[in-house]
């Protein structure tokens, strides 16, 4: 029979053991409709802030004003936190990150288990590997262990240097969840941003005109209508945040803005003067004072609208950048990317969501699958790497809708390199994992030997089979949970995982000591 051919990574997926795509969440996972990027954030002003690069101040009363009126420059002080949501079904275990047995990663499962996940015998983790005899196909580099051929590893590499993979750590989470349905509840943005997360302007970005920003559905305990995601989906969308208007096509950014200094000025002096004779004078006055504050702040710090724009970023952009000007322009995967991780990176927002769709790759052979993983390992790498270039700590947590199997028989093409055919949906196969970036030093595991680290570094294992063992962690059969429990790790990161209690009173993963099983880092901040 002849062998499928590998379809580019934005051709749709089809299966006619499929119904049809009907909801936009169904074009997505098929690749019909690309992903936009959503954020969050906190206020208004949150948004625009970049604490990375410094603005010139306000006039000192005005600066005196601006923290009276609590206006965030500079976001919450919280890492900043991007999550991948790969519609339709990636191949997350063994593939790309291992997976073993109760002793973590490197308790290896039998080869019939790695066979489900798509690794033949002469590639399973512990086999002779020629080009690398003293590590086998296994990679370290990130901290997390990964199988040395993962086309996400692969892409995560290609854009982060050798100083960033150093300072990045990382943890996978065996969980199983439905196939093909955006009905998990996955997406934990509402929930970081209940711990605390915000940015300078506002308070989520996603990919999707949902309640989640996502693909998946947030968990509804920590829905809150009130910080639902502004669609993040190219970097016009990004620099249309900030209109300031007229003035600064008249005027230079710093003449405008001592304009509206001394409208501030005049208008507080006004103020002073005014009796409403009403009783809440005091708060009208200070809405009144405050809302010109705001302007002249706005206009300080955003009036050159390059500082929000990631096409103008060199960092990411150009020569020296991340992405090459074609790349950027050719691909709006990167596009996303970029916008994205400008504003949650840079403290504009808090915590930012990206969707990738058109994972459900079980097309009968392997390359469609391994081409759409390495265009999501580049963007994940992005992050990373610019992370590091703004020397700002960040923690990445990446999941999908269920995952796929193989029977075992081998692609031999280009980009099938020799590994398993994805031949249909299985939800026993997936999980989730997490990257973490601290740029004072790689992220510690909790553990006094490497034997217990290794049991913090996968929370959760699988059965020999391949199969997650769903009794092997509190998340392990239960997606609600296992957003609680990347809840829990974003506060250890921060050393408040004793406050869990009082951000998430519902939770349901037992005492300190269950809690301490499922957090893989001490503090990095």
């Amino acid at each position: 029979m002849k062998q499928p051919k590998a379809l580019h990574p934005d051709s749709p997926l089809l299966h006619n053991c499929h119904s049809k795509p009907v909801t936009r969440r169904d074009f997505i996972a098929t690749g019909l409709s690309y992903g936009a990027a959503i954020l969050t954030s906190g206020s208004v002003m949150s948004m625009f802030a970049n604490p990375g690069k410094a603005f010139a101040d306000l006039a000192p009363d005005l600066e005196l004003l601006k923290r009276q009126c609590g206006i965030n420059v500079e976001g919450a002080g919280k890492i900043p936190f991007i999550c991948f949501d790969l519609a339709g079904g990636a191949s997350i275990a063994g593939s790309n990150v291992l997976i073993g047995g109760a002793g973590g990663q490197h308790d290896f499962l039998s080869t019939q288990g790695y066979n489900k996940l798509g690794i033949p015998a002469d590639m399973v983790p512990g086999a002779v590997n020629a080009a690398n005899p003293a590590e086998g196909f296994i990679n370290t580099q990130l901290g997390l262990a990964f199988h040395s051929d993962s086309a996400m590893l692969q892409g995560i590499l290609e854009r982060t240097s050798m100083a960033t993979q150093a300072m990045t750590n990382g943890a996978v989470l065996p969980t199983r969840s439905e196939n093909d349905t955006s009905n998990n509840p996955h997406n934990p943005m509402y929930a970081i941003a209940k711990a605390g997360a915000s940015g300078s302007l506002m308070p989520l970005i996603g990919s999707r005109s949902s309640d989640s920003g996502a693909n998946s559905m947030a968990p509804q305990a920590f829905y809150n209508p009130e910080l639902r995601p502004t669609k993040i989906d190219r970097p016009s969308d990004v620099t249309g945040l900030v209109d300031v208007g007229d003035l600064f096509g008249l005027l230079s950014q710093d003449d405008a803005v001592a304009v509206m200094e001394s409208i501030q000025r005049i208008s507080d002096s006004k103020l002073n003067q005014v009796q409403t004779k009403i009783t809440k004078d005091a708060v009208i006055k200070d809405l009144v004072r405050c809302g010109y504050v705001k302007s002249a702040d706005l206009a300080d710090r955003f009036g050159n609208p390059a500082t929000l724009d990631p096409a103008a970023d060199p960092d990411i952009v150009g020569a020296a950048g991340i992405f090459s000007v074609d790349e950027f322009n050719s691909d709006a995967e990167f596009r996303k990317t970029a916008s994205v991780m400008k504003l949650v990176i840079n403290g504009f927002a808090g915590a930012g969501s990206i969707t990738m769709g058109g994972f459900d790759y079980h097309t009968g052979e392997r390359g469609t699958g391994e081409l759409r993983d390495l265009r999501a390992g580049r963007c994940m790498g992005a992050c990373l790497e610019y992370a590091a270039r703004m020397n700002k700590p960040l923690m990445m947590y990446i999941y999908s809708d269920g995952s796929v199997a193989s029977n075992g028989r081998i692609d031999e093409s280009e980009f099938g390199r020799g590994k398993g055919e994805w031949t249909g949906d299985n939800s026993s196969t997936a999980a989730s994992f997490i990257l973490v970036y601290n740029p004072q030093g790689r992220p510690n595991l909790l553990g006094s030997s490497p034997e217990e680290q290794a049991k913090h570094q996968q929370i959760g294992f699988m059965r020999a089979d391949g199969s997650v063992e769903t009794g092997s962690s509190m998340a392990a059969n239960n997606v609600n949970l296992l957003v609680q429990t990347v809840l829990l790790n974003y506060m250890a990161l921060h050393g408040e995982q004793g406050q869990l209690s009082t951000v998430a009173p519902f939770h349901g993963l037992g005492n300190a000591a269950s809690m301490d099983r499922l957090t893989a880092f001490a503090p990095i901040v």
